[in-house]
């Protein structure tokens, strides 16, 4: 398996998706998929340029975080329990899963003790399946306007799993939902940093960043298929 390799061509193709829907591919981020991952690959593809690393499980990442540290921006891009956020708070940079107040108010509150802001995105399921996480896209600006007094977060963006489709433009109402949910927050000033869109992923990330996608989440295409 050619790692570094594999790092490159993705970046290739976000430069060539980028260059065909009039965006700037440094726009454009790619958070590399880390579940199940050994030190030594995630180590090459820090090696060959990654700067993001995203984590399901706070326990996985914390071994990681002890050999790797902060030379790389940590992004937890799974499903947080209120209980193991005191932990999430010194390992991540950005908490990308964030879908209920009680949570957030759990991070501003593990976040102020630590003496740090902690940037979140809001989860939102577009997809409409019963089986992921994330708010109704109708919940989205209410639940904002809730966070906005916690002062120890900071709403950065808005995250989506796209259904899992075969076919890229099946996924790609999803992407268009959640793009137009951020220009309709930001056209009503309902939060002013909603700077990223956290969505697409190896199967489906053009279509996610024709649709917009500042952050795409690869795994599989940098490391291949994985138990």
């Amino acid at each position: 398996m050619d790692i570094k390799n594999n790092y490159y061509l993705i970046q290739q193709r976000i430069k060539e998706t980028c260059a065909r829907s009039g965006r700037n591919s440094g726009d454009v981020k790619t958070v590399v998929v880390t579940k199940t991952v050994q030190i030594p690959a995630i180590q090459e593809v820090i090696k060959a340029g990654a700067t993001i690393i995203g984590e399901n499980r706070i326990q996985d990442a914390w071994q990681k975080y002890e050999q790797i540290g902060s030379r790389v921006s940590w992004h937890l891009i799974g499903h947080l329990q209120t209980n193991k956020v005191k932990r999430a708070v010194q390992i991540f940079n950005v908490i990308e899963s964030v879908d209920s107040l009680h949570l957030a108010e759990e991070i501003n509150k593990r976040a102020k003790e630590a003496g740090k802001t902690i940037d979140i995105f809001v989860q939102v399921n577009t997809s409409g399946e019963t089986s992921k996480f994330g708010l109704h896209p109708d919940d989205v600006e209410s639940f904002i306007t809730r966070l906005e007094a916690l002062e120890n977060i900071r709403i950065t963006g808005l995250m989506t799993i796209g259904a899992f489709l075969p076919d890229p433009e099946k996924v790609r109402p999803c992407f268009r939902m959640l793009y137009n949910l951020r220009q309709e927050l930001l056209d009503k000033k309902i939060t002013k940093n909603l700077y990223h869109l956290s969505m697409g992923m190896t199967n489906d990330f053009e279509v996610a960043i024709e649709e917009g996608a500042t952050l795409i989440r690869i795994g599989r295409a940098v490391f291949g298929e994985r138990n």
